[in-house]
């Protein structure tokens, strides 16, 4: 049970409470018992009962954020999910492969499972906190999902997944979501102190964003490059004072 209980679903702005009601049902039914809910439609306990029966200890345990980063702070991954192609972001379509990976990772670290609102899925700011996006194999004339549908299929393959346990070697300690923001944000003070960014600044910090999560950086290299930002930041601020 412990890997079940570091694997949590995180739904960005989720518009009905009947969506989430299906979705605890769906959590309950696979063995899984915490949902984070960030920004969602106002709800009631008895609006998620009447769609989870019986899920009461689910329901108990969910956690309102009021931003995507807060509900992400202590994961340290995150797999985001899409309807449709983004190339310019790490993903796949292998969802049996994905399930054996992430099982593997729960053994060392806490994985968010992160769904976006139902009617556009997850913008542009929620993709960059993604560490991968996966993509479930549908008729391509028919490609979305209802959302509790796409968080049962999820839920299932990572079920099966656990079903015999696969047997892994622990992992390095891994760097959570919120030390990885640290590092972006310090990471781009230090960048635009040494006058590096020639265009757009976004742009570039959405690849080096993508370069970090391909790392997979460990707690003391996410520690080490916070570190060295920090230093160029002295270093320009001391080079642009005046001498005496």
């Amino acid at each position: 049970m412990a890997r079940f209980n570091q694997i949590v679903v995180v739904l960005h702005q989720p518009e009905n409470p009947v969506n989430i009601g299906a979705i605890v049902r769906a959590m309950k039914n696979m063995g899984f018992g915490y949902l984070r809910l960030v920004q969602p439609a106002p709800f009631t306990a008895d609006d998620l009962l009447r769609l989870a029966h019986h899920a009461e200890d689910v329901i108990e345990r969910v956690e309102v954020f009021t931003t995507l980063d807060a509900a992400l702070t202590d994961v340290h991954f995150v797999v985001g999910t899409a309807a449709v192609n983004h190339s310019d972001y790490r993903s796949t379509d292998d969802l049996r492969s994905l399930a054996d990976e992430l099982w593997k990772r729960a053994e060392t670290g806490k994985i968010a499972l992160l769904f976006g609102p139902e009617a556009d899925g997850l913008d542009r700011t929620a993709l960059d906190r993604c560490h991968l996006l996966a993509r479930i194999p549908t008729n391509p004339d028919y490609a979305a999902l209802n959302l509790a549908q796409a968080a049962l299929i999820v839920l299932y393959e990572l079920r099966m997944a656990a079903n015999p346990v696969r047997s892994t070697a622990p992992s390095r300690p891994q760097a959570t979501q919120g030390q990885l923001e640290r590092l972006f944000l310090v990471g781009e003070e230090a960048l635009h102190a040494i006058d590096f960014f020639k265009y757009n600044p976004a742009a570039v910090m959405h690849t080096l964003r993508q370069i970090v999560y391909r790392a997979e950086l460990s707690v003391d290299e996410a520690a080490l490059l916070l570190a060295i930002a920090r230093q160029m930041l002295r270093t320009a601020d001391e080079r642009s004072r005046p001498y005496p």
